[in-house]
């Protein structure tokens, strides 16, 4: 009898052995890199925001703001070690969830009002805005900033219709939430994973104010100070922005001079290091995507591709470099902040 009820107690006991583990993990993301009073710090931050961390499997939330909890409805017990999905469901737009996928693949700030649901399955627009949060040195991805700030449906034309399928959108957030408590494996590759819509009517877009975006754009400022405050009592300094000159072979001044002469809108890009790196911006072309040159040196040029930029044509791009061939295509690009 004592045996056979040590064994039945072997598996509880090893899942609480796993959960543990899963807890620890989520914890050092932040206290190995920011020692261990940024969870304080953070806790008096205002404004509704979560991390990332991109080096665990499924992008798990590993931080989650007491401002998300009021704005959601999540505690943060419920939303650690899981996807940052858990707030989209059956009308959330497609699209805007392909535009945060790609900036997240690409490493780069992104924002964009988006339809997201509160833990009891009523929708609500916010303007999210993604931020990287990088190694100041070696240009390391650390962690994903996105902050949440509500927008004001009143300035909608039309009312939120998604309050017409309750019962719908109250069952997407229990499916959303059924598979885990700690699924930090559940989803490795997906980040922001937009859920199937068909046979649902679209919502109607909402539009951010400046104001909104001022304030989504201080709020995440005022977080990545923290970080790199804290960042720095463990010897490794963080920043917003990556370190562009990480790898990246300086131009001689003479050829840079040169280069500035010219008035078209273009970029140099190195093909013998890895992802093809960007090493000149030409004036035009910062004024053109909005992108400083900061921002752009050292990435790929697919940080100017959107949800809509097509497919067929980037593959025919990619042949005739492997061709090493000249090429002339239409293309529809994405400026800084999300315009078409």
């Amino acid at each position: 009898m004592a045996s056979s009820a040590a064994a039945e107690a072997d598996p509880a006991e090893r899942e609480r052995e796993q959960q543990h583990e899963d807890r620890h993990r989520l914890a050092s993301s932040l206290t190995a890199r920011y020692s261990d009073w940024v969870l304080e710090a953070l806790d008096e931050l205002p404004g509704s925001f979560l991390l990332t961390d991109p080096a665990l499997a499924g992008h798990p939330i590993v931080y989650a703001s007491r401002g998300l909890a009021a704005l959601t409805g999540y505690a943060r017990r419920e939303v650690l070690g899981r996807n940052a999905r858990v707030f989209q469901g059956a009308a959330t737009d497609r699209a805007a969830v392909a535009g945060v996928r790609e900036a997240v693949r690409a490493q780069r700030a992104h924002q964009v009002a988006i339809l997201n649901y509160r833990r009891d399955g009523s929708p609500h627009w916010v303007l999210l805005h993604l931020a990287p949060v990088f190694h100041a040195r070696d240009g390391r991805l650390l962690h994903f900033l996105a902050v949440q700030v509500p927008i004001d449906a009143k300035r909608r034309a039309a009312p939120c219709r998604g309050a017409q399928h309750g019962a719908v959108l109250a069952a997407c957030r229990e499916e959303a939430r059924v598979d885990e408590d700690f699924p930090c494996a559940s989803h490795a590759g997906k980040v922001f994973v937009d859920m199937d819509k068909r046979g649902l009517e679209s919502e109607e877009p909402c539009v951010a104010t400046e104001s909104e975006k001022e304030k989504a754009i201080s709020t995440a400022n005022s977080i990545v100070s923290a970080l790199n405050r804290y960042s720095k009592l463990t010897g490794l300094a963080v920043s917003g922005k990556r370190c562009d000159s990480v790898g990246i072979p300086a131009l001689s001044s003479s050829l840079n001079l040169s280069l500035g002469r010219i008035k078209q809108s273009f970029v140099l890009t190195h093909s013998c290091l890895p992802d093809m790196p960007i090493i000149y911006a030409s004036d035009a072309f910062v004024s053109l995507t909005g992108y400083s040159r900061e921002e752009i040196l050292g990435c790929n040029c697919k940080v100017l591709n959107g949800p809509h930029t097509s497919v067929e044509v980037l593959e025919e791009i990619n042949q005739h470099i492997c061709s090493e061939q000249a090429c002339t295509v239409d293309l529809l690009s994405y400026r800084w902040k999300f315009v078409p």
